[in-house]
């Protein structure tokens, strides 16, 4: 069962080897990567957090705001960029499983090219010093989905020196 605290492994800074499709709906089309860096801190006890990613190779700079509902016990987590200042559709689910099989599922529906696209975030890999994040999308209501970005998440500052506010 997910709760206030789920995100707790991703506040303080890290690098971030972000690899990425070319075009995010086919499945054959190539790959970038590019490094960024990831600061994240805790806001209502465990219970939210603000995550703000630079991706120098972009241009431009990302947030995600995390909320958790205590009436549903699920995350919402809610997109924006530098370059548009709008925030997407959120994505909600919730993690499962125990220490070191920690896997967080989230779902939603946006459109991407103007179509309209079912989207997940999968967050796994979770340790004191790394964690794996991957965006998929499916065009056809999660029938077939199209990896098409990862992060590599590698702490830069050892856990518990951070600082995280409540």
């Amino acid at each position: 069962m997910s709760g206030p605290g789920d995100f707790d492994f991703l506040h303080g800074e890290w690098t971030v080897r972000n690899r990425r499709r070319t075009d995010f709906l086919a499945p054959g089309s190539g790959w970038e990567e590019f490094d960024g860096t990831s600061h994240c801190r805790s806001l209502f006890d465990g219970a939210a957090n603000v995550e703000e990613i630079d991706m120098p190779h972009l241009g431009s700079k990302g947030l995600t705001l995390r909320l958790f509902d205590r009436e549903t016990d699920e995350w919402s987590l809610n997109w924006s960029t530098s370059g548009s200042g709008r925030l997407l559709p959120p994505v909600k689910g919730s993690f499962t499983g125990r220490s070191p099989e920690v896997r967080g599922e989230f779902y939603g529906d946006d459109t991407y090219d103007g179509e309209d696209v079912r989207v997940r975030f999968v967050w796994s890999g979770i340790s004191g010093a790394t964690a794996h994040w991957e965006q998929a999308f499916s065009a056809d209501d999660g029938a077939t989905w199209v990896s098409n970005w990862t992060m590599a998440f590698t702490r830069v500052t050892p856990p518990g020196k951070h600082g995280s506010s409540g």
